[in-house]
């Protein structure tokens, strides 16, 4: 369901448009009717709960009955040797009175949910459903890039599944969604790059798509089969793939002509990147065995996504070095910068791929390309200053944020401001606007219905509607940032250089005296670090030497949790006087780093459990340091609580998604406890609400799994 515009949809009746985000898919209290389902006594087996036509089509007397005489199989001895960590358990399929069904087993704790869904035919053999698999594999590994595998994807999901339109959708920035590419038979209209709004497939939706990889809907016109008997009308169905749909989302599908759909998510790195759709004109089932094999061809389709971005970021990574290899070596070249950028303006425009490119110095400016006027750069620079600092600031919006560029947005939509170090000066890159025409699959804005008695409808137009959307520009890429920082520092050394090139000239004792002072500087620089180590390294002695004469083991756990934090400062302020980059930091070098102090603190034990999967995420400095602490407090409760202060494994995962990291902190001790809970805590939640981020805490089958999702930069 989407939201309307204010003037032609329900709000000015006072209907609440999130009702959608907030209903309880996940507790519906029914089933679809093509499948059956039983509800069973996690330890005494007995079936309490069922759903669907269940006396006719399986048994009578199935109520009360015992659930491993009903199904034919021993179900103790196949729960029993299932891992929990795998999720479903896959049955011996039954013959019914007068069908075949495949069997489905969930542990939903204090229950047992068994899907029974019929098989019409005889499954694809295992050698034949692998051998197709392995074909589509190889066409995706042959893609060229992204569009291509999506295309190639579209394909083989339309032959895989045999629906009449298969659509690969793509979930942007501002979770709307884009249809990538399709698939479908002829005589149908086409979707193909139009845009969906993020309302369509509400929140709570998009979380069980992670969830559950597949989901199919072989018929939008059934009638529920209800939980009997009563009193289960609230029972978590999140798992179960028979779960009845939201009679929204049926109304929606039957408002776009499908009378049969199915989904199957593309999870790219723990986040939904997409999804397979899937609509049919009349009924259709994906059987059990064919959601299987849709459901690995997607992770296999993921891992392809995941090359091809990579792949696409290292090129530009190669551009942007080549072009700084042919300009920086030529910033030495010449004493004032003024000169430096009038004889590189065009390299350092094409650079950057700006449309228009302007130094500002004062009043001073040289331009070249396509720009705005004089008075507009001088004003936008002085602007740019208070927004960004001394730091580059970059925006693809610049309107929305400097209302005076609405003026000249043609030319400048988006902007790239450099202040260099020394000067004062600063450099801009601009890139005019690109309007661009956003094609959707129906009026956004009307997106919902009001009937007479005021119940909220989705809408029933999926025309194309095409909307024009002004203000904007390419946007920077986070590898043309980090150029332009590159960029800067390439300056301040080209300053300092070409000053002590003339100083030398003109002031050879100037010269000597300025680099005594500076020897001085850096003397005295290493001495105040040598003596604030040498400091901690006094106080780390000594809490060891407390911590072995002491007989309290409450007083040696603080003290080794004192000792760990120490480690974590001591490690942070050898950071700060070694690197030559104190703005950022490679987040996964500096971990590492961490991980490995505390595995001495924590002793050899300990540091052969601990094992680490950290990809490389720069990010500034300030939010490292806090990044470090959490994983330090993370790290001490794993220890102190994980398996009673014994031993044993511990992970450590730092993944990156677009403009967010995730740390994870796992082990496979006794889950999660009210006890984990003490001034170590309560100062980690305070510096994730300094960084913007939650703490989540996951049942990690066994042990806990503890996720930090932060903002790579600060948005504030």
């Amino acid at each position: 369901m989407s939201v309307p515009s204010d003037t032609d949809g329900p709000a000015a009746t006072g209907l609440d448009l999130t009702a959608c985000d907030r209903e309880p898919i996940h507790i519906p209290g029914a089933i679809q009717p093509h499948g059956l389902l039983l509800v069973a006594d996690a330890t005494t087996l007995a079936i309490v709960a069922g759903a669907g036509d269940l006396e006719t089509r399986l048994t009578p007397d199935w109520l009360r009955a015992d659930l491993s005489t009903v199904l034919a199989q021993d179900i103790a001895a196949l729960v029993a040797d299932s891992d929990p960590a795998t999720g479903a358990i896959v049955g011996a399929p039954l013959a019914g009175p007068a069908e075949r069904f495949d069997i489905t087993i969930h542990r939903a704790a204090p229950h047992l949910l068994v899907e029974l869904e019929p098989v019409e035919a005889a499954p694809m053999s295992a050698a034949h459903m692998l051998a197709r698999l392995n074909a589509m594999a190889a066409t995706f590994e042959r893609a060229g890039n992204l569009q291509a595998l999506c295309e190639r994807a579209a394909t083989a999901f339309q032959q895989l599944t045999g629906f009449d339109r298969v659509m690969i959708y793509r979930f942007l920035d501002d979770e709307a969604g884009r249809v990538m590419a399709e698939d479908k038979v002829s005589g149908l209209g086409t979707f193909l790059h139009h845009h969906f709004p993020a309302s369509d497939i509400p929140r709570q939706a998009r979380a069980l798509y992670v969830r559950n990889r597949t989901r199919t809907i072989p018929a939008i016109d059934y009638t529920p089969a209800i939980l009997r008997p009563a009193g289960f009308e609230t029972l978590d169905l999140s798992d179960v793939a028979l779960r009845s749909v939201s009679p929204i989302h049926l109304r929606y599908l039957a408002n776009m002509g499908v009378a049969a759909s199915a989904s199957i998510s593309i999870v790219k790195d723990g986040l939904l990147w997409g999804m397979i759709a899937c609509h049919h004109g009349s009924p259709r089932v994906l059987t059990p065995d064919i959601r299987a094999a849709a459901a690995t061809l997607a992770g296999g389709l993921a891992r392809q996504i995941r090359a091809k971005e990579e792949a696409e970021t290292y090129r530009e990574r190669l551009r942007l070095r080549a072009a700084e290899d042919a300009v920086i070596p030529k910033l030495a070249t010449d004493p004032a910068p003024l000169s430096i950028v009038k004889a590189l303006r065009e390299d350092l425009r094409r650079m950057l791929d700006g449309d228009g490119f302007a130094f500002v110095d004062g009043t001073t400016i040289d331009r070249t390309g396509v720009c705005p006027n004089r008075d507009d750069i001088l004003d936008l620079a002085g602007w740019a200053r208070v927004r960004g600092g001394i730091e580059p600031f970059a925006t693809h919006e610049l309107s929305s944020l400097y209302p005076y560029a609405e003026a000249y947005r043609a030319k400048a939509s988006g902007v790239l401001a450099l202040p260099l170090i020394d000067e004062g000066a600063i450099l801009l890159w601009f890139r005019a606007e690109q309007v661009e025409e956003i094609e959707w699959a129906g009026n956004p804005h009307k997106a919902v219905s009001v009937d007479p008695n005021a119940v909220l409808t989705p809408r029933t137009s999926f025309e194309s509607w095409t909307q024009a959307v002004g203000g904007r520009s390419r946007r920077w890429t986070r590898e043309e940032i980090e150029a332009s920082h590159r960029l800067r520092r390439a300056f301040h050394d080209a300053h300092v250089n070409q000053r002590l090139r003339l100083l030398n000239a003109d002031l050879q004792r100037t010269l000597a005296d300025k680099d005594a002072l500076i020897a001085q500087k850096d003397v005295l620089m290493k001495e105040v670090n040598h003596r604030v180590q040498n400091s901690l390294q006094l106080v780390a002695a000594f809490l060891s030497l407390q911590a072995k004469s002491s007989d309290d083991a409450k007083v040696k756990e603080h003290l080794a949790e004192a000792q760990a934090r120490l480690a974590a400062v001591a490690l942070v302020h050898r950071r700060l006087y070694r690197d030559d980059q104190v703005e950022s930091v490679d987040l996964s070098r500096y971990l590492e780093e961490l991980a490995g102090d505390m595995k001495t603190s924590l002793g050899a034990d300990w540091a052969a459990q601990m094992t680490l999967d950290l990809a490389p995420v720069l990010v500034p400095t300030d939010r490292a340091v806090n990044i470090g602490l959490v994983l330090t407090e993370l790290v001490i409760n794993a220890s102190k609580y994980a398996y009673a202060g014994r031993p044993g494994p511990i992970e450590i995962t730092l993944e990156q998604h677009r403009s967010r990291l995730r740390l994870v902190v796992a082990d496979n001790g006794v889950g999660k406890s009210g006890t984990r809970e003490g001034f170590g805590s309560r100062m980690m939640t305070a510096i994730v609400a300094g960084l913007s981020g939650a703490i989540e805490q996951d049942d990690n089958m066994p042990g806990l799994r503890v996720i930090l999702t932060a903002p790579i930069e600060d948005a504030r």
